[in-house]
Order: C-alpha cells, then sequence, then structure tokens
C-alpha cells in the first residue's frame, strides 16, 4: 500500500469512528427513553456491536462498493452483489452478537429457535446502520467536495490576479521609462526630479502592492506621483485637475487599480493632442461606492476610430470581474474629449 493510500485511509477511519459515536450515541438516547432499566446492559451492548459496524460499514463503503464499481460495470449485477453482501454482513453481524455473549460482554435479551431467525431479526439493525453509515459519509464527502471545489476557485483567482498583475506593472513602468527616456534625450533639467519621483512609484510598487488590499490613501499618493511625473513631460499648455471627495481614506482598495485610466488618459489622450491637452480626475468614495471618472482631450481623427481596450484597460477590466460582483466600466469617445468612468460597490468584493 502506497503512502498516500495509507493516509487516505488513515482519514477515512476517523470519519468512520466520528460516524460509530453519532450512531452509538442515537442507540443510547433510544434506550434510555424506552428501555432505562436495562439501559446500562444496553449500553454494553451497543458499544459491543458498534465496534463490528464500524469496521463492516468501513469494507462495505470504502473497499466493497469501489471494486464492484470498478469489475462490475453492468448495473443489472450491482443489486445482486449487494444483497449478497447484506446476507453476509447479517451474518457475520449475529455471529459477532454471539461472541460477545460468549466472552461475556454482550447481555442477550432474546432468543432464537435457529441460526436463521437471529440473522433475520438482526437484518433491520445492520440496514439502519448501512442507510445512517451511508448518508453521514456522502453527506461529508460532497460537503468536503464543495469546499476544496471552492479552494481551486479561489486559488485560480487569485493565481490569474497576480498573473494580471504581473502584466500591468511592467506596463506601466515601461511607459514610465518612455516618458524619463524622451526628457534625457532632450537633455532636459526635469530628468532628476523625473527619476527620483520613478523611484518613489517603484518603492510603492515593490512594499506596499504585495498584499490584496492597501488603504485609498496611498493609492492617491502614487497616482499623485504619477500625474506629476507626466506633466514633466508636458509645457503649460496641459492643464490637469485632480479632485477627490472621500469620507474614510482608509478605506480598502486593491493597489494600482485606478492607474490603468490614469495612465490611458495620458498615453492615449493627452500625448496625441496638439491643441489645448487637459486631463480631469475625479475620485469620490461615499457609503461605500466609489465614482472615478477621468477626461481627456482627444484628437478627430481618435474619436473617430472609437473606443479600444489595450492590454492595460483589458487587465483592469478582468480584475473588476474577479474582485467585485457590483461594477460598472465604461468610455465615452466624443469631441471634445474622452470619458472613462468607473463605478464600484466596494462593499461587493469577492
Amino acid at each position: 500500500m502506497t503512502g498516500m493510500k495509507k493516509l487516505y485511509y488513515k482519514e477515512r477511519w476517523k470519519l468512520y469512528l466520528k460516524i460509530g459515536f453519532a450512531y452509538f450515541l442515537m442507540w443510547l438516547f433510544i434506550d434510555l427513553l424506552s428501555n432505562f432499566d436495562v439501559f446500562f446492559l444496553k449500553l454494553l451492548n451497543h458499544f459491543w456491536l458498534i465496534i463490528f459496524l464500524i469496521g463492516a460499514n468501513f469494507l462495505l463503503f470504502e473497499i466493497t462498493i469501489p471494486f464492484i464499481k470498478l469489475r462490475w460495470q453492468r448495473l443489472i449485477v450491482i443489486p445482486f452483489l449487494m444483497i449478497g453482501h447484506i446476507f453476509i454482513y447479517s451474518f457475520l453481524f449475529y455471529t459477532w452478537r454471539l461472541i460477545g455473549i460468549g466472552i461475556h460482554i454482550y447481555t442477550s435479551f432474546a432468543t432464537y429457535d435457529s441460526i436463521e431467525e437471529g440473522i433475520e431479526n438482526h437484518i433491520p439493525y445492520g440496514l439502519i446502520s448501512v442507510f445512517f453509515f451511508g448518508v453521514v459519509r456522502y453527506t461529508n464527502d460532497l460537503r468536503t467536495l464543495k469546499e476544496t471545489a471552492q479552494q481551486l476557485r479561489i486559488e485560480k483567482q487569485e493565481a490569474e490576479l497576480n498573473f494580471l498583475k504581473s502584466q500591468t506593472n511592467p506596463h506601466f513602468l515601461f511607459n514610465t521609462l518612455n516618458n524619463i527616456y524622451s526628457l534625457a534625450r532632450d537633455k532636459s533639467d526635469l530628468a532628476p526630479e523625473s527619476i527620483m519621483r520613478l523611484s518613489k512609484i517603484l518603492r510603492y510598487m515593490l512594499y506596499e502592492t504585495s498584499g490584496a488590499y492597501i488603504a485609498i490613501e496611498q493609492e492617491l499618493k502614487v497616482m499623485t506621483d504619477y500625474i506629476e511625473l507626466e506633466k514633466l513631460r508636458y509645457d503649460d499648455s496641459l492643464r490637469v485637475n485632480f479632485n477627490h471627495n472621500i469620507e474614510d481614506l482608509r478605506q480598502a482598495l486593491p493597489p494600482l487599480l485606478l492607474i490603468p485610466l490614469v495612465e490611458n488618459a495620458f498615453k492615449h489622450g493627452v500625448s496625441e493632442t496638439r491643441n489645448q491637452p487637459y486631463v480631469d480626475i475625479h475620485l469620490s468614495v461615499n457609503n461605500r461606492q466609489l465614482t472615478f471618472i477621468v477626461k481627456n482631450s482627444v484628437e478627430n481623427n481618435n474619436v473617430e476610430s472609437g473606443v479600444k481596450e489595450n492590454i492595460g484597460i483589458s487587465n483592469l477590466r478582468r480584475q473588476l470581474e474577479l474582485l467585485y460582483t457590483d461594477f460598472n466600466l465604461s468610455f465615452e469617445s466624443a469631441v471634445p474629449g474622452f470619458t472613462a468612468q468607473l463605478k464600484i460597490n466596494l462593499a461587493s468584493h469577492v
């Protein structure tokens, strides 16, 4: 027997001992109500019989039935094999009773004229135990199966979230490095400041985003650093308005969840706008309802091409699907600007 099989049977024995104890208590309760005068004798009787029933039901459900399913695929054969097993089961059950009487553990309260009569009278007791053990055993297995499936689903979602983050973070850093490269190529005096702001963003990504959630206050800080970093690339013609209305800055939010919409506004809006570029950002969180609106300037040709979701937006949408059950992410492209709107019921997190 392999190590895995030994471990499996060990755990199954623990389950059958628990079921047997529950079955034992059930019969004690019945005897307590109906046979109180011989209660302690009945207690010994049930204790002796339950030893056999635990082993017999373990053999039935863990050995016999799996063996029948494996060797005999025809359904018509299975009922006959089960009936045969029940008769053998009842015969051994009656024999176990006789052994208990012989060693003075079991007290007989009934006499039988023949072995057949004794076996016949023990069949109901044995069948009740089979029904009891079977129902509890399969109910327990079904509950365990559901818990395992739920755990696997959670692990799958966590793995997918981690994969999406592993895509989003490098994508975000790549765009930021491009900004710094542009400043360095132009020999701008703002390059050192941009590197400093990037280092703050990197520190945040390395040390603050490992958990599932962070405070909204931290997300605001990194968003502000990113906006300031982007503004270094443009002259005074760029107008950026960032305001927020948040009742509790300590509320939890998945890290870097909002950045893709801001990044999208600069990369696909401001950077492609020749006249009067702008970005308007508004974040409000009240009564666990988050509303995030990002508006940016666009050129006419970009409006005509319609709304296309890039990798950052696609990843954001998928993360929202995995994290929340109540959210809405929408886009509207029309002159004079592009609008992205995200609404989340923070209380609907999975």
